[in-house]
């Protein structure tokens, strides 16, 4: 969770009380927020020892959801709410004097589609800026590029003094070396080419540099006159740059998200809006899109939704009243009214800085912190039930203590690994129809599900390669896999593998392993030319598979016996390809095992239980 640092007696101040260490932290923690650290005490010290210090500071950790509690001027907002000391702002679209027509307008061209397609903009008029609101803005620009904007790649914001510009602006995508200014706190003119080599030595700035490096195209802001407001994501303008005397706030924005841009836009303008002449007033700026749309940013609307009472009096045990709910979601910032048709439904008003709020289990959420978790009656459950474990969860019992006794050891991978070490380094094709991919991958280790368990398991023989041979591994858990008909459009299936590595491949080391298995399981060995439909049993049949030896392949076909019942292809043994030991550094033949578990669920009968 993100961690805010907020001026200790600002705070307070905004809050029109002291509070002790104590007070604020059951207050934070009523609110669901969580006081990390009061440095009072580190101040008091440094005083007392005659060195300079800062004023006392309150490090509070911020769920990641609420992006607009990312400042003091939010922190202070929602608790002024949820204290009940005001009722909620409304922050509004103010047009010019000269209404819709006088819009700022920017022209967005069709060559930013190549690099940063979204663009969004506004305008704070009438800013009182002091030197710790200032430090705020910038701090609130921060927190949100390494957050939501995912390190400036997803969302990018640029703020400038807009009466040093001249209107309209345009927003562009140039070859570096079409593009020429003087960036931020520096008094050189630089093209982009010469601004990325110059950069890569600036810890700050250098890791955000691969995000446009590589593109034919740069992205940039320009104002009528082609004097250069910024170069997203990198670096502002030092032409355009904002002080503590500016007065008038232009807030550019680009994206490769256009729903993450919307949130930041909305965010960073209702945070600031209440240092504007009109407090809680934001001037919109007309985008002209390359194919001749318009459009106004930003949409400051509230949302409408409804919350069941039913749902959320079940959900906490409460049995409060439609009105009763709304008073609470009030304190939260919701605006929210008792239905007069209905006396089930709640009527709530999302504010444009809430984008948490995504379903009624959210708004249910909130109405608890309202009244208070620590208030919620305990009590037992209105019925009486007994656990159980999962047939499923036996069966892997079973597998996994058979498989142990024989001499093999259990490893747990991630469920987590790279595209490649998941088809291309088993020397598999993706089909786009199989494997659930991560949209916003931490590394390139972690891009999608598994559908297989052995490239963890081949990954453990590698990193324990030093270990005395034979290395004898195996696995039960899941694999996951598309599934367009399930609600969560994914489904999973328990699978076993095992991987013996040797000096010798040790095929019938693994199929020994099977045979014991399903031995354990009472399915026995079977023809696989019986005929007859109701014999119970298994057997293999020779395959080619690329991730196997030619020649060295077999796949497990299994036969229930049941009714109507299908041959049923479990999973596959053999000894792995040379090609796929040499992508996972495995200098030693390996035999492997995989195959799914779950048909053995569906016989009726059970014989591990």
């Amino acid at each position: 969770m993100p961690t805010v640092a907020v001026d200790k007696l600002e705070l307070f101040e905004r809050l029109g009380r002291s509070y002790t260490t104590e007070e604020f932290d059951h207050l934070c923690f009523e609110f669901g927020i969580e006081l990390d650290e009061d440095t009072t005490e580190e101040v008091e010290a440094a005083i007392k020892r005659g060195e300079p210090a800062e004023r006392a500071q309150l490090k509070i950790e911020i769920p990641a959801n609420r992006t607009d509690l990312l400042c003091i001027e939010g922190i202070a907002r929602a608790l002024r709410v949820f204290l009940q000391l005001e009722t909620c702002p409304q922050v509004k679209l103010v047009l010019p004097p000269g209404g819709e027509k006088d819009l700022l307008t920017c022209q967005i061209t069709a060559e930013t589609a190549k690099i940063r397609p979204y663009a969004a903009a506004a305008i704070l008029r009438g800013v009182s800026f002091t030197p710790r609101n200032y430090a705020s803005f910038i701090d609130l620009q921060d927190k949100l590029h390494q957050n939501i904007g995912r390190k400036r790649q997803l969302v990018s914001i640029g703020t400038h003094d807009l009466d040093t510009l001249k209107p309209p602006f345009r927003y562009d995508a140039k070859t570096p070396a079409d593009i020429k200014f003087i960036p931020l706190n520096k008094t050189k003119s630089y093209d982009a080419k010469e601004l990325m080599q110059a950069y890569e030595s600036e810890k700050h700035l250098a890791r955000y540099l691969h995000i446009i490096k590589d593109s034919p195209v740069y992205p940039i802001w320009h104002d009528q006159i082609d004097q250069v407001l910024s170069l997203p994501p990198i670096i502002n303008s030092e032409h355009s740059k904002i002080t503590l005397n500016t007065r008038n706030v232009f807030i550019e924005m680009t994206a490769t998200d256009e729903t993450k841009l919307a949130i930041v836009l909305n965010v960073v303008c209702t945070a600031f809006a209440e240092y504007c002449d009109v407090p809680f007033t934001v001037e919109p700026v007309r985008l002209v899109w390359p194919d001749g749309k318009e459009t106004i940013t930003p949409d400051l609307s509230s949302r409408s939704t409804t919350a069941s009472v039913e749902y959320i009096n079940s959900c906490t045990g409460l049995s409060l009243s439609a009105s009763e709910i709304a008073e609470l979601l009030r304190r939260m910032t919701l605006e929210a009214t008792a239905s007069k048709t209905n006396p089930d439904e709640i009527l709530v008003q999302v504010p444009a800085w809430r984008p948490d709020i995504l379903h009624e289990c959210d708004i249910m959420e909130d109405a608890a912190i309202a009244y208070g978790f620590n208030n919620l009656k305990k009590t037992f459950p209105a019925t009486n039930t007994v656990a159980q474990q999962l047939p499923v969860s036996k069966l892997c019992d079973v597998v996994r203590r058979e498989w142990a006794y024989a001499g093999w050891v259990e490893v747990l991978p991630l469920i987590l690994c790279s595209h490649d070490e998941n088809f291309a380094w088993m020397n598999r094709k993706d089909d786009g129809n199989l494997v659930v991919k991560l949209a916003n991958p931490k590394s390139l280790e972690y891009q999608v599900v598994r559908t297989s368990l052995l490239p963890g398991l081949l990954k453990t023989i590698r990193e324990n390669k030093a270990h005395p041979l034979p290395i004898k591994v195996f696995e039960t858990s899941d694999i996951v896999i598309k599934d367009p008909t399930a609600e969560r459009q994914t489904r999973n299936i328990r699978h076993a593998a095992a991987v013996w590595c040797n000096k010798t491949a040790g095929f019938e080391v693994v199929h020994g392993l099977l045979d014991r298995m399903m031995a354990m399981l009472e399915v026995p060995r079977i023809s696989n030319e019986s005929k007859d439909k109701a014999t119970i049993g298994y057997y293999l049949v020779e395959i080619d598979d690329p991730t196997f030896f030619p020649g060295r392949a077999a796949k497990i076909i299994y036969r229930s016996g049941l009714e109507g019942s299908k041959e049923i292809e479990l999973g596959t043994l053999g000894i792995l390809h040379p090609g796929v030991l040499a992508n996972f550094e495995i200098p030693y033949p390996c035999s492997a095992l995989e195959f799914n578990l779950e048909p053995f669920l569906k016989e009726g009968k059970e014989p591990w239980e």
